[in-house]
């Protein structure tokens, strides 16, 4: 744990900075703790800095400042446990197709997956209201419920460049 006090002539109006260093197993985390009036300025919901809010400023006040930099670093520390132990929440990639019948003055279309299975999807499930965009061969992700009448896709998201570089590698992968 690192503390630097500001020079004594300099004191009145100077900031506390804390710095804690954990070495861990696998790893190391470093805690620095020098928050400014804009982070306080963005908490409270303001336009602008005030003098009563650099006064409140933590790191005016040592006391503050270590209880701030330690309770970040408990945070981090459990963050990192959780990682450590794989606790961690992951999200599978949504799966990916293109556009295969798209019937834009009835307002719907179908998907063909990697696997050839058809997909039907309406237009409101086209996000950012995108379902101008399509064209025929369009590469998309989506996720897929069972609607009525068969798989149909909940959501529709045309994916940019680097979603369709993750798509094509994620074919490949899976076809080899």
């Amino acid at each position: 744990v690192a503390i630097e006090v500001p020079h004594r002539h300099h004191r009145k109006g100077s900031r506390y900075h804390v710095r804690i260093d954990l070495t861990l197993p696998g790893g190391e985390l470093v805690i620095k703790r020098q928050p400014n009036i804009r982070d306080r300025v963005k908490q409270r919901g303001e336009a602008q800095a005030s003098k009563s809010l650099e006064v409140a400023t933590p790191n005016k006040n040592l006391r503050l400042a270590i209880d701030d930099a330690f309770r970040v670093a408990v945070r981090r520390l459990q963050d990192y446990a959780r990682r450590q132990n794989g606790r961690v929440k992951t999200h599978e990639p949504s799966p990916a197709a293109r556009v295969s019948k798209l019937l834009p003055e009835k307002g719907y279309g179908f998907l063909i997956t990697p696997d050839e299975r058809e997909i039907y999807f309406h237009q409101g499930s086209v996000l950012n209201r995108g379902f101008g965009r399509l064209r025929v061969g369009t590469l998309v992700s989506f996720v897929e419920e069972q609607g009525e009448k068969g798989p149909q896709a909940s959501t529709v998201r045309i994916l940019g460049k680097q979603g369709r570089r993750r798509a094509l590698r994620t074919a490949a992968a899976s076809a080899t």
